[in-house]
């Protein structure tokens, strides 16, 4: 049984009002996918929902009264409001509770396993990381809302070049070594360094492409960027 690890984007899940559309095609696909004798394993982000919450806090009290672990309390908690959505769409076919601790593996002949964010300090990226660690698998897909991870950011610079493959050293120059707290970043770099100690591959793509998520899927050629 092969076992793939999904880091969810909240940011997909809800880019402003929830993706009802996407959740359903997503829903389709990795039913799809267990029929044939595979697991998913799915960690929902917390994306819009974490930061409307985190910023109304900054609005209330000054920011500079604000600690980083509040911050990451809260974003904590959007991911598990998220999480609990994407167990309950898949109803029966899911193990019946979002888990939280991604170090303990849990007993279950389900084939759809749904975590949330755990501790402080890191994203659910690294909660990723962690599963990958757990359910002995090789690969963590990160379904976001880039096509690619860029040489620098292409909002701000126009000749800003996809990079399809990158190691985990040019990886740490784009997001830093430093977590913070509600950061939009490709990658988690406390992720990044346990994936880059646990000789892990990490793919990164568009997750509401789900027609190229299915190619990845399926062993086909993919838009995306593999990080080992």
């Amino acid at each position: 049984m092969e076992t793939v690890i999904l880091s969810l984007g909240g940011s997909i899940i809800i880019p402003g009002d929830i993706n009802t559309n996407f959740l359903s095609r997503f829903r389709n696909l990795i039913l799809s996918y267990i029929k044939k004798s595979n697991r998913a394993v799915i960690v929902a982000g917390g994306g819009h929902v974490c930061r409307v919450y985190q910023n109304a806090a900054a609005k209330i009290l000054n920011p500079k009264n604000l600690s980083n672990l509040d911050l990451d309390w809260i974003g904590i908690k959007a991911t598990k409001m998220n999480a609990e959505l994407i167990r309950a769409i898949f109803s029966k076919e899911a193990y019946e509770k979002v888990i939280d601790n991604p170090t303990k593996k849990v007993n279950t002949s389900k084939k759809i396993i749904v975590g949330s964010g755990w501790l402080p300090n890191c994203s659910s990226d690294k909660d990723a990381v962690l599963l990958a660690k757990t359910y002995d698998a090789k690969t963590v897909v990160n379904l976001t809302n880039i096509d690619y991870v860029y040489d620098k950011d292409p909002r701000k610079f126009k000749d800003a070049k996809p990079l399809r493959q990158m190691s985990w050293k040019q990886m740490e120059k784009i997001v830093g070594s430093t977590w913070k707290p509600g950061a939009n970043l490709p990658f988690d770099p406390v992720a990044s360094k346990l994936a880059s100690k646990l000789r892990l591959r990490v793919v990164i793509m568009n997750g509401t492409n789900l027609a190229n998520f299915k190619n990845f899927l399926a062993g086909r050629k993919f838009k995306g960027t593999m990080i080992e």
